[in-house]
């Protein structure tokens, strides 16, 4: 049976979780972690909740997944070494250099690598399982038939995201919350820059205006739980640590129930009653995404961006600061409700009238009037956006109340100690007591006098799912010696659930070779005409298209692969690679930009592996570039060989989901409501997104320690 993988932004959070019937969830302290917004943990709160999903057999990730920056890097690692201390099962990783730095210093520390990491293939994976890497959590863009391709050809983990938010880019490649709002995706404060509205521009039109045109629906696969379980996955992650309670409940809740469900009976027995809570809870309508091959014209919400419940009617007229409407579904007081009209207006239900009397419910077919401060028009749809009795009822379920069942076995013969064992499905415990049996001279202790003692559990997680008592007739045992044994008992079986992983640190250590000072001036290109404009002005000519590249015989020119290879193909010449697949697959490469280096860890790791030149991130700035190169010779003794790209028009996402298809276009724009225009360019199937405003940096880079630099025409 997979794992059920719950995400937890708090306490309240992390207990409705557990309580809901998850295997394991994952959560982040307050720094380096993805979701920055999210409530997340301080380091004591970190400790209880460990020691609070241990004693439920709960096990807990904690996320770490974001770039690291060089003058982070020790407070980065003391905060490792405390959560590894603390007994965490794994820690969820993106930044290459700080897995490598984590995996020698903390060999004993499980690592997961996380979807920002964007492994999308299977020598992504398999590069993975050879550094040690436990888990790889794939990109959300895999479709279940390479999944399944992938399972069935390593001995890696394999995590997948079966519900919850969707980002339009692939993950850990998108840079636009970073250009346009300065909060970078990969650093955990997104902006979710894709909720706003745009306009498409194609051929000098506009196609689209102001519309949601990369909002994506929201993710589930709860009719398809049984493919994914056949398919040999190991674990099953709901997205949403920035979700309330409620929400972590139903969903955990609704996921448990199909996976036991098709585990039993081979089906899930999901009901459109159970879709329908969801919706109500919180959807921004449902796709089952590119993992089951979603088609493009259902995986985007153009409509709204966020929450919009369930419709449960429109509305027949307003007159007197009242509004009219023919209900299609329950309505009650204190529901939220929202009318969309020309602009969207909402209210929660206090005075509710139906025939001219005041009710507290209303249901399918009546026809109820409410106050409502705005004016609406006649057939506006009327939307349930909050249900207070289902919130209510979550409610009195988030608290943890399920107890784990064990079974005893108590004997008790004359002439010899007590014996307790308890056994909970995964551990055996058993004591001997100090206290020698006596026959009784005057009371005999009963076996029902015994199982009440034994069954005393009080505040602990534990109640007998079965207790065997075994003894001779008439003993005596005084009580405080079978509480004192039954409190020995629960103490070592506590102990035993709350275990921790042995804590094991080693020093680090890598070779690395040491580079030449150079001062080398290289650009990118896309066609033999720009080929032949700057073939003796640049020291290396990277080409991005493979049929311009087979037109060039210059030894001076390298192929660049594109960011996104599901299936990678054979090469034997020098090649620019972007993802983790190609430095698995390839032997004479570079790497770019995407993958996001921004230490002098990752470059060192690079290096090592034979990585002669390291393109490094747009995230960082040009005082951030001389930290690392200035950290990276004084830990080495040795000069790294990286590039920067100075002049770019900047590919800010990179989308498997093709906004132009239906207009049959390669090339468009997208314009936001501050009238800039980005760049919408189709290639190799994919949709890259380019910034707005060209980049054109004019520091000396030189100056600093950089080898190369690079203008992307």
């Amino acid at each position: 049976m997979p794992e059920l993988l719950a995400p937890v932004g708090n306490m309240e959070c992390l207990s409705a979780a557990i309580n809901a019937g998850c295997d394991a969830v994952y959560l982040s302290g307050r720094n380096f972690g993805a979701r920055s917004f999210a409530g997340n943990f301080s380091n004591e709160e970190l400790e209880t909740a460990i020691n609070l999903c241990h004693l439920y057999g709960v096990k807990v990730y904690i996320t770490v997944n974001t770039i690291i920056y060089d003058l982070e890097v020790d407070r980065f690692m003391n905060y490792i070494e405390y959560i590894h201390k603390l007994g965490v099962d794994a820690v969820i990783m993106q930044d290459i250099g700080m897995i490598d730095l984590v995996r020698k210093t903390y060999p004993n520390l499980e690592i997961h690598a996380s979807t920002q990491a964007n492994i999308h293939n299977l020598e992504g994976v398999k590069f993975c399982e050879e550094l040690g890497i436990k888990r790889v959590v794939l990109a959300r863009e895999t479709p279940i038939e390479l999944v399944k391709e992938i399972k069935e050809n390593t001995n890696a983990e394999i995590e997948i995201f079966i519900h919850g938010a969707l980002c339009m880019s692939y993950s850990g490649e998108c840079l636009m919350s970073a250009l346009i709002g300065n909060r970078s995706g990969n650093r955990g404060t997104c902006a979710q820059i894709c909720r706003q509205p745009y306009s498409l521009e194609i051929d000098g039109k506009i196609v689209s205006n102001n519309e949601y045109l990369l909002s994506t629906k929201d993710l589930n696969t709860l009719e398809n739980i049984g493919k994914l379980i056949e398919c040999g996955i190991d674990s099953l992650k709901i997205e949403g640590r920035m979700k309330r309670p409620e929400y972590v409940y139903l969903v955990t809740s609704m996921y448990r129930k199909a996976i036991d469900n098709y585990v039993k009976y081979k089906e899930t027995k999901i009901t459109e009653e159970d879709i329908k809570e969801l919706k109500k809870l919180f959807n921004r309508e449902f796709t089952k995404g590119f993992l089951f091959n979603e088609e493009t014209d259902n995986f985007t919400n153009t409509f709204r961006p966020n929450h919009i419940g369930i419709k449960i009617g429109k509305v027949l007229d307003y007159k007197k600061g009242q509004v009219i409407i023919k209900l299609n579904d329950d309505l009650n007081i204190n529901d939220g409700i929202r009318i969309i009209g020309n602009n969207d207006t909402g209210s929660i239900v206090t005075l509710m009238y139906k025939k001219g009397s005041r009710v507290n419910n209303a249901y399918k077919g009546d026809i109820v009037s409410i106050p409502f401060k705005e004016k609406v028009n006649n057939e506006n749809i009327v939307l349930k956006t909050t249900d207070y009795n289902q919130i209510k009822e979550i409610q009195n379920k988030i608290k943890i109340d399920k107890k784990i069942k064990i079974s005893g076995k108590c004997i008790l013969k004359v002439g010899e100690p007590i014996k307790l064992v308890i056994n909970d499905s995964k551990n055996v415990v058993e004591k001997i007591s100090d206290y020698v049996v006596e026959s009784s001279q005057k009371t005999e202790t009963t076996i029902d006098r015994i199982k009440e003692q034994l069954n005393k559990l009080g505040d602990t997680v534990y109640e007998f799912d079965n207790l065997e008592i075994e003894k001779d007739d008439d003993i005596f045992v005084p009580i405080n010696k079978l509480n004192e044994l039954r409190r020995e008992v629960m103490h070592t079986l506590n102990n035993l659930r709350m275990y921790k992983t042995e804590y094991k640190k080693e020093n680090y250590d890598i070779y690395v070779d040491n580079f030449e000072k150079e001062s080398n001036k290289n650009i990118l290109i896309s066609t033999y005409e720009q080929y032949l404009k700057v073939k003796d002005d640049y020291e290396i000519i990277y080409v991005d298209n493979m049929d311009e590249f087979n037109k060039i015989n210059d030894k001076k020119c390298v192929l660049k692969l594109p960011r996104i290879n599901e299936h990678l193909k054979e090469y034997d010449q020098r090649l620019l690679v972007s993802d983790l697949g190609s430095i698995y697959k390839y032997k004479y490469i570079d790497t770019d930009f995407s993958l996001n280096v921004t230490n002098s860890y990752s470059v060192a790791f690079l290096h090592n592996i034979g990585v002669k030149k390291v393109t490094l991130s747009h995230e960082l700035n040009y005082k951030q570039i001389k930290t690392l190169i200035d950290c990276y010779k004084k830990r080495y003794n040795k000069y790294p060989n990286v590039e920067v790209i100075v002049d770019s028009n900047i590919e800010a996402m990179v989308c498997k989901y093709n906004l132009l298809k239906k207009y049959n276009k390669d090339n468009g724009y997208l314009i936001d409501r501050f009238n800039n225009k980005y760049k919408l360019k189709i290639k190799n199937n994919l949709m890259y997104i380019y910034d707005y405003k060209r980049k054109k940096l004019n520091e000396n880079y030189f100056d600093i320690g950089v080898n190369n630099i690079r203008i992307n025409l």
